[in-house]
């Protein structure tokens, strides 16, 4: 079998996270995609404690393509280092300060409701990862505007109908 470019870059940035022990999950499109949906990713996000980023960094620096920094733009604030990886994009989103997301009509912030104690454990083509819950990926997705949301979220809310 073949690896694509995203499952390379997920081995490889799991096995780093492992190998510190460092507590994260999955967020984001490719959350979508473990739940189900079938629109096309962008992204591999993922959330850890930003305590964590300068442990990891001598591991990953040669791919980091912004940060570790405070990133704030129409849509996100919080800590943020993007890494790409062999032509995979990974966002590490730092926790530890709550991250925040505009609502749609761009009039207030709103606290991410990541909480990495609920993700879930799950099988993905054979690599254990940890996942956002899908309570508050619904919570934070119904936020965001565009319609590769809505695919994520229709995913998200027939996973939960077969998994109750």
């Amino acid at each position: 079998m073949q690896i694509d470019k995203t499952q390379n870059a997920l081995i490889w940035i799991i096995n780093i996270l492992n190998s510190h022990k460092i507590d994260h999950q999955i967020t984001g499109g490719f959350a979508g995609k473990i739940f189900g949906s079938e629109r096309k990713l962008n992204d591999i996000d993922i959330d850890i404690s930003e305590k964590h980023f300068h442990a990891i960094l001598p591991e990953i620096k040669e791919y980091v393509t912004y940060g570790p920094a405070h990133y704030k733009d129409a849509k996100w604030d919080l800590e943020l280092i993007t890494l790409n990886y062999k032509g995979q994009e990974i966002d590490l989103c730092g926790i530890d300060n709550p991250q925040k997301i505009s609502n749609k009509e761009r009039t207030k912030w709103i606290n991410y409701p990541g909480f990495l104690s609920e993700a879930l454990s799950v099988n993905f083509n054979g690599l254990n990862i940890k996942v956002i819950h899908p309570k508050y990926f619904l919570q934070y997705k119904k936020e965001l505007d565009g319609e590769h949301q809505l695919e994520d979220i229709e995913a998200v809310e027939e996973y939960l109908s077969k998994n109750k």
